[in-house]
């Protein structure tokens, strides 16, 4: 065992479903970078209540009045269209549409139960949040014809073209057949190029009952905040991710949204995005979701993820991939992802990963076909690989790691394109064995163990 002292690290672990402390949103920061549910329940005709009792609201609700044609709700499809000026909500729909087969209020204290699909138009805004709202269950029914075999129905959900505000309230979806939340059982299954039937990045799909999601579209006027709240049983399987938006929390746009104090489990995918700038994911519990925990995609920048709680997801904790860059990742902690803790993917440049403590993982953090990275002051322990380093990955500074209890504690591929990446002042603590690596300071040593071996390629999604 070897043992090196540095600067001591003020490591402090936060207990287990703990609240977070949420402060206001400022403009700083804000600059700153499974239920298969029964065929004969998609088709039956809407009923009245489902069960449940109904709660019409007043018209003298707080919310804002709205202009009586800046709502409208379209029958043959079950989709609602909010176009208003000014802020809209709930109770402003229930006001305007006194269908309780569309929307519900099930309780004086707010519980909702939506039964359509609801598109913020360009330049509206709207608001789900405490001064009407509690709880909005969104039906697994299915709706709204499509062209492909996968998008042939799609789940009522929520389409943002404008711009979203949810804070301190419930959302999920909801099964009228078994008054419960909607359980979906779809994933997607690994195999070896070429595979007959597989997708062209390599993976054989097993579609997944529909739920609810939400999606904020790459032409949204406005950002998609999200506060204080709890989101929920959202999203599935359905061959298409990135066509569809149906993981649970999709951004394709909405830049500088911020997404603070928030628990998001049980999802498909806890959240993902692509393309967009300027978010800040923080102090968030992100937990049991099917897939990834959080993950930026193709050409996500200028990201802060500080502080959250990233446990128990099904892939990668934290996965970056695809062209993203100046992601910073900082103060999580993280523990049992079925796969990474961390993963920069696929040409993640000028990123960093700081401050996080990590345990209980494949790989703590694990670098793949990247460059020009910074990894520094994380503490690892319990995992298989403390540090990995595959595929072609160059020009990365790992310093400063303290890496304990780990089967391999830091390991880079040694081939012939996976060089110039600097380690040095990293304490391995019962943490022997490390290969391929080129230590440009004698503040770095490792004790090689023998019969060191090389890590199986992660699938890359």
């Amino acid at each position: 065992m070897l043992v090196f002292v540095t600067s001591a690290l003020a490591l402090t672990l936060i207990p287990e479903y703990t609240t977070f402390n949420v402060h206001p949103f400022t403009v700083q920061d804000v600059k700153a970078v499974k239920n298969k549910t029964p065929s004969s329940a998609l088709h039956q005709s809407p009923s009245s209540n489902d069960g449940n009792s109904i709660i019409r609201t007043s018209s003298s609700s707080q919310s804002n009045p709205a202009s009586p044609g800046c709502i409208n709700y379209n029958p043959s499809t079950r989709t609602i269209t909010v176009s208003c000026s000014s802020p809209t909500s709930l109770t402003d729909i229930d006001n305007k549409l006194k269908d309780t087969t569309v929307l519900a209020k099930q309780s004086p204290n707010g519980i909702w139960y939506l039964r359509a699909s609801l598109i913020i138009a360009k330049g509206a805004t709207f608001n789900i949040d405490s001064t009407d709202t509690r709880w909005l269950k969104i039906s697994s029914e299915q709706s709204i014809a499509g062209t492909s075999r996968h998008t042939s129905t799609l789940p009522y959900n929520i389409d943002v073209h404008g711009s979203l505000k949810i804070n301190s309230v419930k959302i999920t979806s909801w099964n009228p057949t078994t008054n419960n939340y909607a359980i979906t059982n779809g994933s997607r299954e690994a195999v070896p190029t070429g595979t007959k039937g597989a997708t062209t990045n390599g993976y054989i799909i097993h579609f997944g009952a529909p739920r609810a999601f939400i999606k904020i579209e790459h032409d949204a006027t406005g950002t998609t905040d999200i506060a204080n709240s709890e989101i929920a049983y959202l999203g599935y399987e359905s061959g298409s991710t990135s066509a569809v938006g149906s993981g649970g929390l999709n951004y394709y746009g909405a830049n500088g949204s911020v997404i603070r104090g928030n628990n998001i489990h049980d999802l498909y995918f806890g959240f993902y995005s692509s393309g967009v700038s300027g978010f800040i994911i923080e102090n968030n519990q992100i937990y049991h979701n099917a897939n990834y925990g959080v993950d930026p995609h193709t050409g996500t920048h200028d990201m802060t993820i500080r502080k959250n709680k990233v446990h128990d997801n099904g892939a990668q904790g934290i996965i970056c991939s695809l062209n993203c860059y100046n992601i910073l990742i900082e103060d999580n902690q993280l523990y049992r992802n079925g796969k990474a803790a961390i993963m920069f993917s696929r040409n993640m440049s000028n990123s960093i990963a700081r401050n996080n403590i990590i345990s209980n993982e494949v790989d703590g953090i694990l670098v793949s076909q990247s460059i020009n990275n910074r990894v520094y002051n994380n503490t690892i322990s319990n995992s298989q690989y403390g540090i990995n380093v595959i595929f072609g990955s160059s020009a990365n500074t790992f310093y400063s790691n303290v890496i304990k209890n780990c089967l391999h504690g830091i390991y880079s591929q040694a081939t012939s394109n996976n060089g110039n990446n600097t380690f040095y002042n990293n304490q391995l603590i019962n943490s022997p064995s490390a290969s391929g690596v080129q230590n440009s300071q004698p503040s770095f040593s490792i004790a090689k163990s023998q019969g060191v071996r090389g890590h199986s390629p992660p699938r890359h999604h």
